[in-house]
């Protein structure tokens, strides 16, 4: 039996992820009206990285879902800006670790503020209860496709 009660433009819309393209395009604008200049995908590898510093890149791909062309660029990007730095690894020179810099570690407390109050918004009116549910809901989903 299916468990599908999704009407065909509901399912489209649940697959497109319209809430979580509202939520970037605003924490985007949020960046943007602070100052700070960014983007939502580097700003998710920096994310990663203050989490745990001093990865290789593919460990980057994993945690953000990306292929290794993307985080090659999304790096090669955040290299220029000054945010992060390669690194040989002492076991493999052939790998690279990712390294915060100093003007990467100032920008965390700021970003992290700014997604926390982008977050606050969108869930604005938003019973707890409900927000418990749907993460369920939405790592139960994760859960069946990995």
């Amino acid at each position: 039996m299916s468990n599908n009660q999704f009407k065909r433009g509901e399912l489209y819309s649940f697959i497109t992820g319209k809430a979580s393209t509202a939520i970037a395009r605003r924490l985007q604008k949020n960046f943007k009206q602070s100052g700070m200049d960014i983007t939502i995908e580097q700003w998710s590898v920096l994310y990663h990285l203050w989490k745990q510093d001093g990865v290789n890149q593919q460990e980057l791909c994993n945690a953000t879902f990306r292929d290794k062309p993307s985080i090659t660029r999304l790096v090669d990007n955040l290299e220029k800006l000054k945010l992060v730095k390669r690194v040989a690894s002492k076991e493999d020179r052939r790998r690279n670790l990712i390294y915060l810099t100093d003007t990467a570690r100032k920008l965390q407390d700021q970003s992290m503020e700014l997604a926390n109050q982008t977050l606050n918004e969108a869930l604005e009116g938003v019973a707890p209860d409900d927000i418990e549910l749907c993460k369920q809901v939405l790592q139960k989903v994760y859960d069946n496709l990995k």
